[in-house]
């Protein structure tokens, strides 16, 4: 079986310090909590950018200081963020991107999101794939739902996008496609045979679902972006210690971890 990368969700939007303590969120921070996923496992750390105070940002220089003290500790996979958070402009959003990291996230269509709507018009999505061309970034597209993935299936097509592609598929989320097992194997059986993918399970769902994803040949994403607890009852102690155990368990079932190295070779990263 192919090996498994690991990557690692460390900060997110949405999750405060007052929800998990060891949430990084200054530069250095997540600097060093990247180098502890590497060193756990993680060949890829997926990067959202913080104020001093909490506050989510896409400003370009906070992410080009994040970068800086991601890759002054390890040599892991950079992918930003072009999410940011609900309610920001398609062109802040967009802003990390011309930092020309190795990669960044597309996400394929608008969903509910908890109480708000994650926004992404059709036009809106060509200019990131543009901009994500024209830079030579590496796009990660993410599912949320069915319909998104027929949207990038549709732009395969049509020629917008060239394969073979990378998906993500971020599944638990309020008012996107439920965290289970059916519906990670609904989305995996749509996909071209040269695709790869990754699950970020959300909150409850992370564990089962990266399980699944290490027995069925995909990636897997964990991190506080998507749940803080190591157990129910009990937040975990840092995005390393939900690295490590998903390393263990691909140990188990006898599936090697890919370094940086083969992950970029797999993922067709320049």
């Amino acid at each position: 079986m192919n090996k498994l990368i690991i990557t690692a969700a460390l900060t997110g939007a949405e999750v405060t310090r007052a929800q998990q303590p060891a949430l990084p969120i200054t530069p250095e921070e997540i600097g060093i909590a990247a180098a502890e996923c590497a060193a756990a496992g993680a060949a890829m750390v997926h990067v959202h950018a913080r104020l001093p105070d909490g506050t989510p940002t896409q400003d370009k220089a906070v992410y080009q200081q994040i970068i800086a003290e991601v890759k002054k500790r390890s040599d892991v996979i950079v992918q930003v963020s072009t999410g940011g958070a609900v309610g920001m402009s398609a062109a802040e959003r967009l802003a990390p991107v011309t930092l020309k990291p190795e990669m960044a996230t597309l996400s394929m269509g608008s969903v509910n999101f908890g109480g708000d709507v994650f926004m992404n018009r059709p036009s809106d999505m060509e200019v990131f794939l543009h901009a994500m061309t024209q830079q030579g970034v590496k796009p990660e597209l993410e599912i949320f739902d069915t319909g998104m993935l027929t949207t990038a299936l549709r732009w395969l097509k049509q020629g917008l996008l060239v394969g073979p592609q990378h998906f993500d598929f971020v599944l638990g989320i309020p008012g996107g496609m439920a965290g289970t097992p059916e519906a990670l194997l609904y989305l995996r059986a749509q996909l071209p045979p040269d695709a790869t993918w990754t699950v970020a399970g959300i909150g409850a769902a992370q564990l089962p679902l990266a399980t699944l994803a290490v027995l069925l040949g995909g990636h897997v994403r964990v991190g506080f972006e998507d749940n803080i607890f190591y157990r129910k009852g009990e937040l975990a102690s840092s995005n390393a210690q939900l690295v490590a155990r998903v390393a263990r368990l691909s140990a188990e079932l006898g599936r090697a971890l890919a370094t940086p190295a083969q992950a970029r070779a797999m993922l067709h990263i320049k």
